[in-house]
């Protein structure tokens, strides 16, 4: 059995820079009425990245907040929100996130996670006030030589992409990066990204 994850033997990430990611869903679910997270509008890769995003291989990225935006059916949008800083019980298995996902589309409150009609849109503006927006595509700039400020906050598309009108609005507030000409999955790209700017942290910084 998955070890659960509580506040008391998890600490307060530090010299670490802030960032955020948001995943776009086109055809997650939108209410509990679901009998897998595949099935779900593939809300499985939902859940990939979740545990991509927030979870070590000890602890949780306490400086990482993610979001996915569900688009599917029955009632569109649904905003999703998981604050590292304040999640705890959690496990990273599939089964899990099923249960806190179904409970979190019920309305029902979970430490550290919430629940909106926030469209992508809408974030995005809020967002940008704040934070530097980048958004992954193969023709953007390499990751490589970008140095990333705090509070960077990356887009993503699930395993179909972005849609056009999503990116192209998005593009109105932030600017295109790439991680090569490899096509990776959602998950993947989170982790390489997480991976770049752990490097980027300075000693003592």
């Amino acid at each position: 059995m998955a070890k659960v994850l509580n506040p008391q033997t998890i600490p307060l990430t530090v010299n670490t820079l802030s960032r955020e990611f948001i995943l776009f869903s086109r055809m997650g679910k939108t209410d509990p009425n679901f009998t897998s997270l595949h099935d779900a509008g593939r809300l499985d890769i939902v859940h990939e990245c979740i545990i991509s995003s927030l979870f070590l291989s000890h602890g949780l990225r306490r400086n990482v907040t993610f979001h996915a935006i569900l688009n599917g059916a029955p009632n569109p949008p649904q905003h999703i929100q998981i604050n590292g800083e304040t999640l705890y019980d959690v496990r990273t298995n599939i089964e899990t996130w099923q249960q806190i996902l179904k409970k979190t589309l019920t309305n029902k409150p979970h430490p550290g996670i919430t629940k909106d009609k926030t469209a992508f849109e809408t974030l995005l503006k809020n967002k940008a006030q704040t934070h530097q927006i980048y958004v992954l595509e193969e023709d953007g700039k390499n990751i490589t030589n970008i140095e990333f400020p705090p509070n960077s906050l990356f887009i993503l598309g699930d395993h179909v992409g972005l849609p056009k009108k999503a990116e192209d609005f998005a593009l109105r507030f932030g600017q295109k990066i790439s991680l090569g000409k490899t096509p990776y999955l959602a998950a993947s790209c989170i982790t390489i990204i997480n991976h770049t700017l752990d490097n980027q942290i300075k000693p003592n910084s």
